[in-house]
């Protein structure tokens, strides 16, 4: 979430709002259009607390999506980091291949599809380089012990990394349906138009504006955190970044260089093949 164009929406709302409210105003009798106020603010209570009680469960689940994707992201750099470990007890040249791979696959995921993410598009599409592992495995004919237990693992671990990888992309293109937004829009628009009829020409301007403005300050406030939980990946406050693999790659590249592994990357920097 763009915090600039946050706090600009929710103060264009209040604005329009305060403003609409001092228009009917004008032509509000002395003591507001409701005679029993008492009465008024009972209904005004059963419409916020609808609206606060649906929104706090979109809120719950817009979250839990959004937790999601962020520990998806964290499980998959991880079982990387395991994977290339477990790639060195392979024989050569199936070993330092499978490590380059996973490296480019690293970088990929940090670029291409980190992108593709937070445009909302190619969420679905397969990761080029799992298709590359997936090949290059199948060169690899396992002889001792090590090797056989190196090649079931890898075989585990490569399970868990395609399902992290969905946890990851699950938010990418939002969990909450159009409906929830059309029904959630709808209640704050009645609420807003209830809100107008508390005009009162006999109350000060700066009283009515506050009375207004606050309520539709906390609503435009919630809707933009449930537009943002909604959205994981974006570039503002509160986006999910490639961090967790940004940090793995960091980390194998020290650990490679600390055990003096030769290996040959297929990619450049952005995780795109080059030519061999």
């Amino acid at each position: 979430m763009n915090i600039v164009w946050a706090v600009l929406v929710i103060g264009v709302a209040v604005a329009v709002a305060v403003a609409a409210l001092l228009l009917v105003r004008r032509r509000a009798p002395e003591d507001g259009f409701f005679q029993d106020g008492d009465r008024a603010a009972g209904v005004f209570g059963v419409l916020a607390t609808g609206f606060s009680v649906l929104l706090g469960f979109i809120i719950f689940l817009a979250f839990t999506s959004y937790d999601r994707s962020r520990t998806g992201a964290e499980q998959e750099a991880l079982i990387l980091t395991q994977q290339v470990e477990n790639s060195l007890a392979f024989p050569q040249p199936a070993s330092g291949r499978l490590t380059g791979e996973l490296i480019c696959y690293g970088r990929s995921v940090v670029n291409d599809e980190w992108d593709s993410m937070v445009a909302g598009t190619a969420v679905d599409a397969v990761n080029p380089w799992g298709v590359r592992l997936f090949q290059t495995m199948q060169t690899v004919d396992p002889q001792t012990a090590t090797e056989q237990s190196a090649y079931d693992k890898w075989l585990e671990q490569t399970s868990s990394r395609e399902e992290a990888r969905l946890d990851r992309v699950h938010g990418a293109v939002g969990v909450i349906p159009g409906t929830l937004w059309i029904a959630l829009f709808f209640i704050a628009a009645v609420i807003f138009t209830f809100m107008l009829f508390f005009a009162d020409r006999g109350e000060r301007k700066v009283v009515q504006g506050v009375l207004i403005g606050s309520v539709v300050a906390v609503i435009a406030t919630m809707l933009m955190l449930l537009k943002g939980l909604d959205e994981p990946f974006h570039h503002g406050v509160g986006g999910l970044q490639p961090v967790a693999m940004e940090r793995s790659l960091r980390m194998i590249d020290e650990a490679l260089s600390s055990v003096g592994a030769k290996v040959q990357i297929p990619c450049d920097a952005l995780g795109k093949a080059v030519a061999r």
